[in-house]
């Protein structure tokens, strides 16, 4: 009897321990989850199907979502490929969560990607921001600031930008 007991605690320990934290592996999950949403009936079971979907809509997405694709071998450019850890589980309806588990486990930076914090630029004081974020603020516009060299610089033009891009 203590030796099922031991076994047991041993098991559930074992458990979570690989189990995935609250917030952890959010790229590999959201990105999958959006992926999975695209595929067709016919699609879901067939995991070569699913590779070659993966392949196409790995075209189409940008910034941490493109560097997860890179990951896992769904871009021309990747060094390496694992998406038969992926489109299988996917083939048998895992869910997402589980599936960037046993990604992670093969290469565990899939769970390093995170998403950017987004800036409320009505409450921010842009003072207090680096000058990394001021810039990529202007970059997520799709705007530039030439010549801008001094933090003052980058603020101003994120103040005479603002008014354009608030409404949006």
């Amino acid at each position: 009897m203590e030796l099922q007991v031991v076994f047991l605690v041993l098991l559930v320990s074992v458990a979570s321990i690989s189990a995935l934290k609250a917030g952890e592996c959010e790229v590999c999950i959201k990105t999958l989850d959006k992926f999975a949403a695209t595929l067709e009936s016919s699609e879901k079971t067939d995991p070569k199907k699913i590779e070659t979907a993966f392949k196409e809509f790995c075209k189409k997405v940008k910034d941490k979502e493109n560097r997860f694709c890179y990951y896992l071998g769904g871009l021309e450019t990747s060094a390496t490929g694992i998406l038969g850890e992926m489109s299988k589980p996917l083939s048998w309806s895992m869910p997402s969560d589980k599936i960037c588990e046993k990604l992670k486990k093969k290469d565990a930076q899939i769970c390093d990607l995170r998403y950017d914090v987004q800036i409320d630029l009505k409450t921010v004081d842009l003072k207090k921001l680096k000058v990394r974020d001021l810039k990529r603020i202007i970059n997520d516009w799709g705007e530039d600031c030439t010549g801008c060299i001094e933090k003052s610089e980058f603020i101003s033009r994120i103040e005479e930008l603002k008014v354009v891009h608030s409404e949006l």
